[in-house]
């Protein structure tokens, strides 16, 4: 009778326990949760917007303590005060640090100036990326996915990198040294038992809007991919794309987004995006003003080199000044620049200084000299565009005559080079073409050609030759000839 009284006693506990147990989840099924996140892409050290986007992180802060802060990397690269500090970018790391990032995914330009792993060690933040494979004995503390506790849920983050036909990001050869990359695509194809296991899933991706609308198609058990690359800004009215929530800004951090997912009855039940504008935000971090105006205090950043009589108001005016530098100071005949390799678009009248030639081209890059003929040129311009005029080299010394769709203008169909008068080149003749080592170091499996160093830097290249000029002008100019067919 004792035995029985033990025994039950200890059957009405455990059904009590279940009871509760039971009580408590179903009073927790139906409650409405919300995730809080403050999303960021392709900052490239825009240091000077640092008050107030930690401003806005404080606020959003205050009304959700538990705020989750992501970027969809490409932090650094763009800004000479931040740029060529030692260690490079040391002053963006720190002021990340200083607004709360809990993790960012990489970049191509992450791999910029081989500055990675010691950026890693100095970040209280997580680098998140699935696709990234260092080599055997190499332990740089990046990781293929992290979940976060916010407010009882698990929040699964995955990050992606970009990865270009030659299956690697977007940056000099010689950065990546160490590391395999895989499609983004087939990798987080991998990662759907990882979304089982948690409350919401996010792709930190900076692969391009394109493509994150392709990875929304084929994974729909993303809730949330939070883009870069591109540049794309999206808008508050940008639809699910097969249920996912795509985000993404402009670079520089023209704006942040603060991204609002419901949870209820076990799963992400809406989905929102607010667009944020960082310039015109009313308030400042004081402490994070204070730490930016002692980065920016560098007077040889500020020495005036040169005059532009007029502004140049496009990427490729800037394209083109860099191109004629590059070809008279290497005494070339040919001077040849990667549309990319500006990272400013516009530059206004007045004082050029030694801080707008370095947020130009920040990147390190050596001036170089290859030997071509024209069929090689035209082979190294058609391929680097891959199909499109947007990706077309930019020239000086002859005209690029670029015939495209005319129902789809920057569908590129054909490349011809003529003199600058227009007439037909000599095709026999082996040309001398100046240009950056980046782009020389991406033609070499098409070219099979070692460059010649000139053992400078492309941005010295680029001030000695606007002190030569003392005032530029280059409003209107063009080496393109487009024509529609």
């Amino acid at each position: 009778m004792k035995e029985y009284r033990l025994n039950h006693n200890r059957y009405t506990r455990i059904l009590t326990t279940l009871c509760l147990t039971v009580l408590l989840y179903a009073s927790s099924y139906g409650q409405k949760r919300e995730i809080h996140i403050l999303a960021a892409n392709d900052m490239h050290a825009a240091i000077e917007a640092f008050p107030q986007l930690a401003a806005i992180a404080d606020s959003l802060r205050t009304l959700y303590p538990q705020l989750l802060i992501l970027s969809a990397g490409d932090n650094r690269t763009g800004n000479p005060l931040s740029d060529m500090y030692k260690p490079s970018s040391y002053p963006m790391v720190t002021l990340m640090n200083m607004v709360g990032f809990h993790a960012t995914t990489l970049g191509n330009h992450e791999f910029d100036v081989h500055s990675l792993e010691p950026l890693i060690g100095l970040s209280s933040f997580s680098y998140i990326c699935a696709n990234i494979f260092p080599e055997r004995g190499s332990n740089l503390g990046i990781v293929p996915t992290q979940v976060f506790d916010v407010d009882g849920l698990k929040i699964g983050v995955i990050g992606a990198v970009q990865v270009n036909p030659q299956g690697r990001p977007d940056t000099h050869p010689d950065n990546v040294k160490g590391f395999r990359f895989a499609s983004p695509l087939s990798t987080v194809a991998r990662y759907k038992h990882f979304s089982d296991q948690c409350d919401a899933t996010i792709l930190l991706s900076h692969i391009g809007y394109e493509d994150d609308v392709r990875m929304a198609e084929e994974y729909p058990w993303l809730d949330l991919i939070i883009g870069g690359h591109s540049h794309t800004q999206l808008t508050a009215d940008e639809p699910l794309h097969n249920g996912v929530l795509i985000t993404q800004n402009s670079n520089r951090l023209p704006k942040v987004t603060h991204i609002t997912l419901t949870h209820r009855d076990g799963r992400i039940t809406s989905k929102e995006a607010e667009y944020i504008d960082v310039h015109t935000f009313s308030k400042h971090n004081r402490v994070v003003e204070t730490m930016v105006a002692y980065f920016s205090d560098n007077p040889d950043f500020k020495q005036v080199i040169a005059q532009a009589a007029t502004p140049f108001e496009t990427s490729d005016e800037l394209c083109y000044l860099m191109c004629d530098a590059f070809r008279e100071e290497a005494r070339a005949d040919i001077g040849l620049v990667n549309h990319g390799n500006t990272r400013i678009k516009q530059l206004p009248a007045g004082d050029i200084s030694v801080f707008d030639i370095l947020s130009m081209d920040p990147f390190y890059n050596e001036a170089v000299i290859l030997r071509m003929t024209i069929e090689e040129l035209v082979t190294v311009m058609t391929t680097y565009s891959r199909g499109t005029l947007y990706r077309l080299p930019r020239i000086s010394g002859l005209l690029c005559e670029a015939t495209v769709d005319k129902d789809n203008p920057d569908q590129l169909k054909r490349v011809r080079l003529l003199t600058e008068d227009g007439r037909e080149p000599d095709y026999s003749k082996v040309y001398s073409v100046a240009t950056n080592s980046y782009l020389a170091a991406i033609m070499k499996p098409v070219l099979k050609k070692e460059p010649e160093e000139l053992n400078r830097e492309t941005s010295s290249i680029i001030i000695d030759f606007l002190e030569r000029k003392g005032t530029v002008s280059y409003q209107g100019s063009s080496h393109i000839r487009i024509i529609k067919e």
